[in-house]
């Protein structure tokens, strides 16, 4: 992963802590925009990161599953980080929402646990940026996960 991705996810993780560490309304709809822009953006760059791999050859068992490793971990971390997220009932009835320290610890573990498999996957590929290329899948993948599960315990409070 080269240093200017990196610098794009700690900025777009800066953002989301900052966000979910403010007290806000639970949404039904979740952060759908937000969602679709990195699912997008996300399956765009995952496209060109295969297409850098596969034009030296094929791509091997050992990358297909970590690149799939990776994005079950993402969905791992979205989990983990909506059992920290303070989830209650308003005044006026409605679900508001809150991250916790561990919200912010989980979402910068997060990202170096990214860091570190997209190294992997770059290393079982020998060349391209396939590994790079995943950071907006995986955003939009844990953030899914966490957004879903977060509007289900609202829900629940109802």
């Amino acid at each position: 992963m080269n240093n200017g991705a990196i610098v794009i996810g700690l900025v777009i993780v800066a953002l989301l802590i900052r966000g979910q560490s403010r007290t806000r309304p639970v949404h039904g709809n979740g952060p759908l925009l937000l969602l679709g822009f990195l699912g997008l953006l996300g399956l765009l760059a995952f496209v060109f990161g295969v297409a850098s791999v596969v034009k030296y050859h094929p791509l091997g068992a050992a990358t297909i599953a970590l690149t799939a490793a990776s994005l079950a971990i993402a969905a791992g971390f979205g989990a983990a980080r909506a059992r920290t997220m303070r989830v209650w009932q308003g005044p006026e009835g409605q679900a508001l929402r809150r991250g916790t320290a561990v919200t912010t610890v989980l979402w910068l573990v997060s990202l170096a646990v990214h860091i570190g498999m997209d190294r992997w996957i770059d290393h079982t590929t020998g060349v391209g940026l396939l590994g790079a290329s995943t950071l907006y899948l995986y955003l939009a993948v844990t953030l899914a996960v966490q957004s879903l599960l977060v509007r289900r315990r609202a829900a629940a409070l109802a």
